[in-house]
């Protein structure tokens, strides 16, 4: 049986976590150990934070909503409330691109908002 040495897939496997690991602080990435180390605290947070990011935009698009409907003299929780009975099916991300993109369209929504909140 031919004799088997490891070294070359040894070799590219570091040279794999070094490349990842390129802009990292210190030994971090240059050292494999540590490297190793950074490279698995690095992608356990890219995936937790991947997750994050859906509520950080959600809280942004509450904000602008927020920030917009002031303007119209509502507050958040009214407008979305106007909005509901007014039966307005749009999302909070729809409402804050309307609300940066076309400010008219989103006056347009919140005196529908008012009108049905006065009505009820």
């Amino acid at each position: 049986m031919a004799r088997v040495k490891r070294g070359v897939t040894a070799h590219r496997r570091h040279k794999k976590t070094l490349k990842l690991t390129k802009g990292h602080r210190g030994t971090k990435h240059a050292l494999y150990r540590r490297a190793r180390e950074s490279l698995l605290h690095a992608l356990a947070y890219a995936y937790a934070h991947r997750k994050e990011r859906k509520g950080d935009m959600r809280r942004l698009w509450i904000v602008r909503v927020g920030a917009a409907a002031r303007e119209h003299g509502l507050s958040y929780s009214r407008l979305m409330h106007g909005l509901s009975l007014a039966g307005v099916a749009l999302d909070r991300k729809a409402l804050a691109d309307l609300a940066v993109a076309d400010p008219a369209a989103f006056g347009v929504l919140a005196s529908k908002a008012q009108a049905q909140l006065a009505a009820a």
